[in-house]
């Protein structure tokens, strides 16, 4: 690891911890950055996610105004992320290398329309059931069949703990459709989710995959920094020019990473 390595991992990471506390694209710069200094995918991926730790330290600092009142959401969120944090790294470490590879850039993309496309989706999730013109004076429109939140967030979490690039952005839209509340909020809160689902993917691949310490490290300390300092961006920036961009740039990536693979 030399000086430009080491470099180039802590900005990296300063980048990651921005784009996730602000968008939950961490691993869309954490993940190519740990690629150009010359590690391996498995182990770029796992030590990405144990990096990404740190993430979630930033984000409770920088948004502690945001996450006030909301510890019993958060736990009853958090032990669903830990299961399903857990199934993806268990799942992760059964996939062979080449696999992987192949799979990595259609996680990407369906982040990306997960991101373009958030409205029609929390259109589509929140209209009342097919039923619901029916209903007799005073009586509750009937719900349409939706998968519940708990549920989704498993599933998040399994593709958090697999991989992750993204995986804010599903968690993000996923809790919008729940609560009726500031973006601010809803962003504080899935970070720390998120955060729950990395812990339990971190403690397996520490004991029993190929983490790249030194990298870690270096880039746990750039997501410090950053996700420190994204909350406050994010009360002050417009958020459909961020997204958009975001998303742009993760299909670029993806596209990068087909043709590599």
């Amino acid at each position: 690891m030399n000086a430009g390595h080491a470099t180039l991992l802590f900005l990296g990471g300063i980048g990651s911890g921005l784009t996730g506390s602000m968008a939950g694209l961490a691993s869309l710069v954490s993940y190519p950055a740990l690629l150009a200094v010359g590690i391996p995918p498995i182990a770029a991926n796992v030590t990405n996610t144990v990096a990404l730790l740190s993430s979630a330290v930033g984000s409770a600092a920088g948004s502690r105004r945001e996450l006030r009142g909301q510890g019993r959401r958060i736990l009853r969120h958090g032990v669903v992320a830990v299961a399903g944090g857990t199934a993806g790294a268990l799942l992760l470490m059964s996939t062979p290398s080449d696999a992987f590879e192949r799979i990595v850039p259609g996680l990407i993309v369906l982040g990306a329309l997960a991101l373009l496309f958030r409205e029609p989706l929390r259109t589509w999730y929140t209209r009342p059931g097919e039923h619901a013109a029916e209903k007799q004076p005073g009586e509750r429109a009937p719900k349409a069949h939706r998968p519940p939140l708990a549920v989704v967030v498993f599933l998040i979490a399994i593709y958090g703990g697999y991989f992750g690039a993204a995986a804010g952005v599903l968690m993000l839209a996923a809790m919008s459709l729940a609560a009726a509340e500031p973006l601010a909020v809803t962003n504080a809160v899935k970070s720390i989710v998120l955060g729950f689902s990395n812990v339990a993917a971190a403690v397996l691949y520490a004991l029993f995959a190929p983490v790249h310490w030194t990298a870690a490290a270096l880039l746990a300390a750039g997501c410090l920094v950053g996700s420190w300092i994204g909350p406050a961006l994010v009360r002050r920036t417009p958020e459909r020019p961020l997204r958009v961009a975001i998303a742009l740039a993760a299909l670029t990536l993806a596209g990068f990473l087909w043709h590599t693979a």
